[in-house]
């Protein structure tokens, strides 16, 4: 009788093979130990990016790569140390807080035609005399454009003291030069 290697790991021929010296437990272990390896290997291989991503010194990285390196303990502790936000993660935030802290800092209106800095009660630009506002026909406190009433003394604006299409036009003026009146204000 012919026996197939497969089926010798479970029958012992005379005695002389066991099972631990069986071809299907060698070639087991042997795939389960390549497995092993490769995942580790992966594991370093990830370690590795990971800590590019996360670390700008270099030395710190290579001391993170250098744990991966420890099978399979050191990739857990190098989970449990590292920084919890990427670099990328940690510039945009960076840049987000610039852009509110510039947002914050203009603020302040500005004159549609010159971007000269302007109070919120001026009628008129003090520099290049355009008007910004008109006055309430009952109070003369300065109106936005866009409003329907004064808010200081509740008098309906009428229809002829407001014209939409201007008041957005010089509304899109001033939100296009904005960006203009802070690159001039940065190379002051």
């Amino acid at each position: 009788m012919i026996a197939l290697p497969l089926a010798s790991a479970t029958t012992t021929q005379h005695g002389s093979h066991s099972f631990i010296h069986s071809t299907g437990f060698v070639v087991a272990s042997d795939t389960a130990a390549a497995l092993a390896v490769v995942f580790w290997l992966g594991l370093v291989i990830w370690v590795s990016r990971d800590a590019r991503r996360r670390i700008g010194e270099p030395f710190l990285r290579f001391l993170a790569t250098v744990l991966g390196l420890v099978p399979y303990i050191g990739p857990v502790v190098y989970l449990l140390f590292r920084p919890s936000d990427t670099l990328e993660e940690v510039r945009s935030r960076r840049v987000e807080l610039q852009a509110l802290e510039q947002q914050l800092a203009r603020s302040q209106p500005t004159c549609p035609r010159c971007c000269a800095a302007v109070e919120p009660d001026y009628l008129a630009c003090p520099v290049c005399t355009a008007t910004l506002r008109q006055p309430c026909a009952s109070c003369n406190a300065p109106l936005e454009p866009l409003w329907q009433m004064c808010p200081h003394c509740a008098t309906a604006v009428g229809p002829s003291q407001v014209d939409l299409d201007a008041a957005l036009t010089a509304e899109t003026k001033m939100i296009a030069l904005a960006p203009r009146a802070e690159a001039r204000a940065a190379d002051a």
